[in-house]
């Protein structure tokens, strides 16, 4: 798995290197050597953040927690990817019939709960080509968290969304 370590206001110490090293490198089990992991550590004033992302054979998993030491929140976002990855192979696993992965890495006696998302509402409507100044302003006319649009200069359709006080992020679909 390739690793690819980012500072944002916080300079990672080489004992917080390696520790994150050997903690993601027990990852690999689950991907091999085609996955790629990036782990940002970020300080906010006095919070600390830690982002772990891993992409790899069409699976994308991503765990953000914030708190006052860098070695807590490793140790707490790892153990949240990983059963990102035990759900989404445990998924993988009943509709292909593949054989079950090892037990959990990080967290013990951890009761299996059952997934069954069901669609409970469907909706459809047609996009209108518009900005995405006029997007977020639909946004926040709706007060949803994020909005759906054809965006007129790219002819593309794509999705903002809210991220925090006055901030927006934007998704492009791309074929």
């Amino acid at each position: 798995m390739k690793l690819d370590l980012a500072e944002k206001n916080y300079t990672i110490s080489e004992k917080l290197k390696g520790l994150i090293e050997k903690k993601v490198s027990k990852l690999e089990k689950y991907f091999g050597g085609d996955a790629n992991c990036k782990v940002v550590c970020k300080s906010d004033n006095k919070q600390k953040k830690l982002e772990i992302t891993i992409t790899g054979k069409g699976s994308f998993f991503r765990s953000e927690v914030s708190g006052d030491n860098m070695y807590q929140n490793l140790d707490i976002a790892l153990p949240k990817i990983e059963k990102q990855i035990l759900k989404f192979n445990g998924k993988k696993n009943e509709i292909f019939k593949m054989p079950t992965l090892p037990e959990l890495l990080f967290i013990e006696d951890v009761p299996e709960e059952e997934y069954n998302p069901k669609i409970t509402k469907r909706k459809s409507f047609e996009l209108d080509p518009m900005s995405e100044d006029e997007a977020i302003y639909m946004l926040e006319a709706l007060d949803h968290n994020f909005y759906v649009f054809l965006n007129g200069e790219t002819g593309k359709v794509n999705v903002v969304y809210k991220k925090g006080n006055d901030e927006y992020g934007l998704i492009e679909v791309k074929k």
